[in-house]
Parts: structure tokens; sequence; C-alpha cells
């Protein structure tokens, strides 16, 4: 199992990790340039940071750490 870790002191809100993440995609704000308005997401940015809305959703797929610049997004294994 694999979980999702942000370090927001890395974080500068560019939120191409939202935009990329596959369970996000289903609000279609994420899309529309507003970011996603509920809580059925992994991941949103709020004041200015990636925040981790919703873990348990995350598959794992690791396409937010792909699309950070800055390397403020970790997938760790659960032990």
């Amino acid at each position: 199992m694999y979980k999702l870790v942000v370090y927001p002191e890395k974080c500068h809100g560019c939120g191409n990790c939202v935009v990329s993440c596959p369970v996000n995609a289903k609000d279609p704000n994420t899309w529309g340039g507003k970011g996603p308005e509920t809580d059925e997401v992994v991941i949103r940015v709020e004041n200015g940071v990636v925040t981790i809305v919703n873990g348990d959703l995350c598959g794992g797929c690791g396409a937010c750490i792909e699309a950070c610049p800055v390397d403020a997004i970790k997938l760790v294994i659960e032990k």
C-alpha cells in the first residue's frame, strides 16, 4: 500500500499535480481552471500549497509526482 506525502515547504502552488491526477479529473472544474470543488479528489491547492484532501482515493499511479517541478510530493510504502 502506498501513502501520498506532501512537503508544503517545497510547494509553490503551481497546481500541476492537481491537474495531472486521474482521480481529480472526475471533477470538471479541475480542467476548467477553477480547481476541484468537491472533496472527491485526492489533492488540491489551498492557500498556495498542495493539500491532501482524500488520500484514500489515491491509487499510487505517480502522475502528480511526475508533474511536480519541485519534488513536493512523494509516494511512500506503508507497512
